[in-house]
């Protein structure tokens, strides 16, 4: 199983990027998918996650109103719309699947890491002010 994340590069504060992340090995579209960063220095953190269905997505505080995740089961592909992007956004971003093939019900599940079975290699955002 290989999650393959794109999209990262150098924008300028105010600019806009958008990470795909390809799944292969297996399919995702009855499972949920998330996207963590990790900036220089510091722990990992949860983004944004989207149930199998895309019907819930949940977000971190500090990329509400900002960022946009989506999918495509057809193409077993999750995305990261990033609009806004700030200084404090620049991490590498990973791409996440669960293995669970259920909802939870304790939606704080889908913001903790430990919920993910399968990572992908990581994608570079780096935002210049």
């Amino acid at each position: 199983v290989q999650l393959q994340a794109s999209g990262g590069g150098l924008v300028q504060a105010g600019g806009s990027l958008r990470l795909s992340c390809a799944a292969a090995g297996r399919t995702f579209s009855k499972n949920a998918m998330g996207w963590f960063r990790q900036a220089p220095g510091k722990e990992r953190e949860f983004v944004a996650a989207i149930t199998w269905s895309g019907g819930r997505t949940y977000y971190a505080d500090s990329v509400k109103g900002r960022f946009t995740i989506s999918r495509d089961n057809a193409k077993n592909t999750v995305f990261l719309q990033m609009n806004s992007l700030e200084p404090e956004d620049t991490a590498v971003y990973y791409c996440a699947a669960s293995g669970r093939g259920r909802p939870y019900s304790d939606t704080a599940h889908y913001t903790k890491g430990a919920s993910y079975d399968y990572w992908g290699q990581g994608t570079l955002v780096t935002v210049s002010s």
